[in-house]
């Protein structure tokens, strides 16, 4: 809308008697107020980083220094022991001239008042950091807390009691420290062990050993040295070659998804639902531009929220993949019956209501316009190889009015889809038709969503909505954060009327939605039609199956004082034996954001001991405790900087650099990970009233299969009494049926449960 402002603010003609110039002064006026935005946001953006800047002291907190020593000095003291003295002597000659002896003895004061003060703000900070740098307390059982940690509690909340900003804690979170090598070999031998025979055990060890006495403290060294220099030592290689370096579809195979409430649907109108899910998310962005989300936290420790600066106005860029962000975005794009628009959401430097966003949704829905040749099958070049994708943009996309269409994509505050299907759990087949939603959401026609956006928001025929995120620049916490905002958001505080509308009024002069047109040749259309058919194999290979589990939650695991996750990772460890007859390398996620620009780590949740209780045939209590304790340490572990994958890849990939090959890391880094798992945390319970409204329950989401022959699991734990368990699958693989392991699961917990009660 601003483009087309500007571009009809003023037209002129040349005339005989010269130049007639007409202004349109509602178009600039709208201009104007949309500059006022912008500044506005710019005075915030400053202001915060003053705020955050001086933190945990405050900005106010100069003046108390300032008149703290200029009384002492009125008393005849000298509070500098002579430094004011020496900078009053190095004052400019000007100064000297134009002022008296006691102004520049005031001026003199003030400097020295100022370097005080950002000494005291250095050491504060300092100690905050050192405090942050404690994790003991992760490994104290629960009600015996020690001393220290009761101290160290007490001071992190005297130094934090200031109302922080998102982004406050960011310069005070400690970096995350290289393990030892020994210990991460250690640790990885004793990880195997399960799933090795003796003398493949015996085999695995000589080359550990061998790794270590020759490669290994070479690698290390380089790897310490990055750890000095770099903010964090794995997230910059990890981003770059785990994700941005594949040439593989993302679809599936990186992108993930998360589902609406299970039971409820607010609206059965589809444009009003896109019109609150909208404002939602960009209620949520104008928090996060004005730093006002209070920092997510565990515990009393605040987590690193730096991957929430690349959450809008973001998209991944194929070639030698680069993750592009601009500072903002007035419009989001929208696809509906194969067809692009732009859809501006500010008007005149104002959000436009929700009721007006659906005024304008409903606009695109009636448009009987057809798509441009070859447009309504674009979005598949997303789906497909990254490589094809990278040569048709640069060679067709680079110029003209097809980039401005993709520029408009890419540069959208986040991707809309108007989907015709209807989904959720609904009608006969209810079980049928969510395992279809989460299909539908993971991949959808394999050209209705764009799948290189940081996130796309899908929103169904009958109102259902869901959401598909781009993995590389943020883990899903993150996205799972924003996604309980807006739901919430969107039932709660926006609301409907009781014809399923809307709330506000509407403007109806708004300008419609803008078509975005193509000029789209053959070659196009053939390498689109090309990614379509790769993209579509894969997405009907996946078998998703979605179950919801309410026979018990974690108030009922927490009463047998067991750590829920590890409760349900031994459940998990206990079906999978029982669908495949054996134990495989399992992966959990944990993360890793204790730390400055943390991530994840792996949780190898395959254990010596959890293998030992599986063997055990489910009856033995003292193994399973003995396994959660494992597990729940193994947790900790990885939380606090000492896990094993996430180091041994990074010296893989210092050797590359050397080009010197490890048989030792190429076969650790080569063993796939056949159970694939990882919890959705619920970070905002405070946002859902489960007591008044119990059926306001999110899904959670859940990802494809990381292994041909294996299983993704995801998992939300809600509330006291309910676990969303997502499994994933591939059909082409005999051996896995994502139904018949979620139905293993259900058994399994349901058993564990029962064994721990009867003991």
């Amino acid at each position: 809308m601003a483009e087309a402002h500007q571009a009809v603010a003023f037209q002129f003609t040349i005339t005989p008697e010269g130049i007639d110039l007409q202004l349109s002064y509602q178009a600039l006026n709208q201009i104007y107020l949309s500059g006022v935005r912008s500044w506005k946001k710019r005075v915030s953006r400053m202001r915060n980083r003053v705020i955050k800047g001086v933190y945990p002291a405050s900005p106010s907190s100069w003046l108390f220094v300032v008149i703290a020593i200029l009384v002492t000095m009125y008393m005849r003291s000298d509070p500098s022991m002579g430094l004011i003295a020496k900078i009053q002597q190095h004052l400019p000659l000007s100064l000297h001239v134009s002022l008296s002896a006691q102004g520049q003895n005031i001026v003199s004061a003030l400097v020295f008042s100022t370097l005080l003060w950002l000494s005291l703000i250095l050491a504060l900070r300092l100690c905050l950091k050192l405090l942050l740098s404690y994790h003991q307390w992760m490994f104290e059982k629960h009600g015996q807390v020690s001393n220290t940690t009761k101290v160290w509690v007490t001071l992190v909340r005297l130094l934090s009691s200031r109302k922080p900003l998102l982004y406050s804690y960011q310069t005070s979170l400690p970096h995350l420290p290289v393990p030892a090598i020994r210990d991460t070999l250690d640790r990885y031998l004793e990880s195997v062990r399960p799933l090795l025979t003796d003398p493949e055990f015996k085999r695995m060890t000589e080359l550990a050993n061998e790794f270590e006495s020759s490669l290994g403290n070479r690698l290390q060294r380089y790897l310490k040295l990055k750890a000095l220099w770099a903010t964090n030592y794995v997230s910059d290689w990890w981003e770059e070659y785990i994700y941005l370096r594949g040439r593989s579809p993302i679809m599936v195979n990186s992108n993930y998804y998360g589902m609406d409430f299970l039971y409820v649907t607010p609206t059965p109108v589809q444009a009003a639902r896109a019109g609150n899910t909208i404002t939602a998310l960009l209620l949520y962005r104008r928090k996060l531009n004005r730093e006002e989300l209070n920092p997510v936290s565990s515990t009393v420790i605040p987590l690193c929220a730096a991957q929430c600066e690349r959450m809008f106005n973001t998209t991944r860029t194929p070639g030698a993949d680069t993750g592009n962000h601009w500072q903002d975005s007035e419009f989001v794009a929208v696809y509906h019956n194969g067809r692009y628009f732009r859809l501006w959401v500010y008007r005149a430097g104002r959000l436009l209501s929700p009721r007006e966003i659906e005024y304008q949704i409903q606009r695109i829905l009636d448009d009987p316009s057809p798509p441009q040749a070859g447009e309504d099958k674009l979005g598949a070049l997303t789906a497909g190889d990254r490589t094809p994708w990278s040569q048709i943009r640069k060679q067709y996309f680079s110029s003209g009015g097809n980039k401005r269409s993709l520029d408009a994509i890419e540069r959208a505050a986040f991707f809309v889809t108007l989907d015709n299907e209807e989904q959720g759990m609904r009608g006969e087949d209810p079980a049928g038709n969510l395992d279809r939603y989460a299909k539908s959401l993971l991949h959808g026609k394999c050209y209705d969503r764009w799948f290189d956006k940081s996130f796309s928001i899908v929103i169904y025929k009958n109102g259902k909505n869901g959401l598909n995120a781009e993995h590389s620049w943020a883990d899903a916490p993150t996205v799972a954060h924003l996604w309980e905002f807006t739901l919430a958001t969107d039932a709660f505080h926006l609301g409907y009327t009781e014809d399923g509308h809307c709330k506000g009024e509407i403007d109806r002069s708004l300008p419609h939605p803008q078509r975005l047109t193509w000029d789209i040749p053959t070659e196009v259309c053939t390498h689109a039609a090309l990614s379509l058919a790769l993209a579509q194999a894969l997405a009907d290979d996946v078998d998703c199956h979605v179950f919801p589990f309410r026979e018990f939650g974690k108030g009922r695991i927490k009463k047998l004082r067991i750590s829920p996750d590890a409760f349900i990772q031994i459940g998990l460890q206990l079906a999978y034996y029982r669908d495949r007859g054996g134990f495989s390398l399992t992966y959990e996620a944990s993360m890793t954001r204790l730390f400055r620009e943390g991530r994840t780590e792996t949780v190898r949740s395959c254990s010596n001991e959890s293998c030992a209780f599986v063997k055990a045939e489910d009856h033995c209590r003292r193994l399973f405790r003995l396994a959660s304790e494992r597990h729940q340490n193994l947790y900790r572990m990885a939380m606090t900087g000492a896990g094993i994958d996430r180091h041994l890849f990074c010296l893989y990939v210092v050797s590359k650099y050397l080009g010197v090959d490890s048989p030792f890391l190429k076969e650790v880094l080569s063993e796939p990970w056949r159970l694939s798992t990882s919890q959705t945390p619920v970070q905002q319970m405070e946002l859902f009233d489960l007591k008044n409204n119990p059926d306001f329950i999110s899904l959670g989401g859940g990802f494809g299969p990381v292994a041909d022959d294996g299983y993704g699991v995801s998992y939300i734990i809600v509330g006291e009494d309910m676990i969303n368990f997502h499994v994933s699958s591939k059909y082409s693989c005999s051996e896995t049926v994502s139904k018949t392991f979620n139905l293993i699961i259900h058994s399994k917990i349901s058993i564990a449960i029962v064994t721990q009660q009867q003991f």
